[in-house]
């Protein structure tokens, strides 16, 4: 097994960080090689932005449910849906393509393009040593986050990236089996299949909560996603995204 795979099989989320700030070397490294992710025919339809003020990271922790690892990590990035340079190019040009640009096909571009690269930019950073969180909690209030960042129309805050030096190390959490991941030729829709597969990995979960918490957590996935399926949450999305300027229906 390669030092790649070796990396990418030994992920886990690290949510408590040395106070040491990265250098400028080791985000110019993290972000060249987000940059060099796939990208649907070269639109690059994201950014990246790093925050370093404490005060817009005590905010950012405070928005995204008072997680103190969003303020207390070595570097903090935000990645962004991004189609405010495509208009910019439009103009350049004096094109017309509009209802492109607004259109959720565009939008879908440029959710996969920011995923793509912050992928690569977390295995790079783990490849050094370092350890990473991502944070979905920033889109609790994307109003007040966009504010925080001051982006333009067309540009939407999707996540954030803790990054540090590993304080602690945290358990490796088991994931879905494969065969819930990977289907071949066409999709596998045996229920009772399904249903077989996921008491086994309810069983793999528990038991990996039992043990970290000492007895005092055995939950399991099927449970976790049915809790939070009950809860809706973040349900301004469609109208925060339109406001933007993507046409979701």
């Amino acid at each position: 097994m390669n030092p790649i795979i070796e990396t990418i099989l030994n992920h886990r989320s690290i949510r408590k960080f040395e106070d040491q700030p990265l250098t400028k070397e080791q985000i110019h490294t993290i972000v060249a090689c987000a940059s060099s992710a796939s990208t649907s025919s070269n639109i690059q339809a994201y950014s990246i932005i790093g925050v370093t003020d404490n005060e817009k990271k005590r905010q950012l922790a405070e928005l995204a449910g008072n997680q103190s690892y969003v303020e207390d990590n070595g570097h903090f990035l935000v990645f962004c849906a991004d189609l405010h340079r495509h208009e910019i190019s439009l103009e350049m040009e004096s094109a017309e393509g509009v209802e492109s640009l607004e259109s959720t096909e565009k939008f879908m571009v440029a959710l996969i393009d920011a995923a793509l690269a912050s992928q690569n930019a977390a295995i790079a950073a783990e490849s050094m040593g370092l350890g990473i969180c991502y944070i979905g909690g920033i889109r609790n209030h994307l109003d007040k986050v966009s504010e925080i960042l001051k982006v333009p129309k067309r540009v939407i805050p999707l996540f954030g990236m803790a990054i540090g030096y590993p304080s602690s190390n945290s358990y490796k959490k088991p994931r879905l089996p494969l065969a819930h991941i990977y289907h071949e030729e066409e999709y596998e829709q045996d229920v009772e299949k399904f249903k077989s597969e996921l008491q086994a990995y309810n069983k793999e979960l528990s038991q990996y909560y039992l043990e970290r918490t000492n007895g005092k957590r055995q939950d399991t996935w099927t449970d976790q996603m049915a809790r939070m399926l009950e809860s809706p949450k973040r349900m301004y999305m469609k109208e925060f995204i339109q406001k933007k300027g993507y046409d979701i229906r």
